[in-house]
């Protein structure tokens, strides 16, 4: 059993930055590919916006250029940094985990936390 924590979210004007953590209770291999998603208010889940496995990253369309993951293994952890917000980037951050990044792309992680609210507002 793997559990997430996620921490770092608030309230951020448009332009702003934000640094999304996410701890991690051990590392096994069910938990290699560690992704971001978000959900906004009465709206499905989008992502993953982020994906780090290995030597691997990728990035969703909406967040490539202004988002980067990041991970310290030494401390069981995965970030999120978050530049330049929009509006339209508000919601409830999770961070989830997968032997294989192709389980988060289809949304299917193994595990998941309970999240951190953005809120990208003036």
């Amino acid at each position: 059993q793997v559990e997430f924590v996620e921490s770092g979210g608030g309230l951020v004007q448009p332009g702003g930055s934000l640094r999304l953590s996410c701890a991690a209770s051990t590392y096994t291999a069910s938990v290699r590919a560690i992704g971001w998603f978000r959900q906004a208010p009465g709206k499905e889940p989008e992502g993953p916006l982020a994906i780090s496995s290995g030597d691997y990253i990728e990035y969703a369309d909406s967040v490539k250029g202004r988002f980067a993951i990041s991970r310290d293994n030494a401390k069981n952890t995965v970030y999120l940094q978050m530049n330049n917000l929009k509006p339209e980037d508000t919601g409830l951050y999770y961070c989830a985990g997968a032997s294989h990044s192709q389980w988060l792309l289809v949304g299917k992680p193994a595990y998941r936390g309970q999240g951190t609210q953005v809120t990208v507002s003036s």
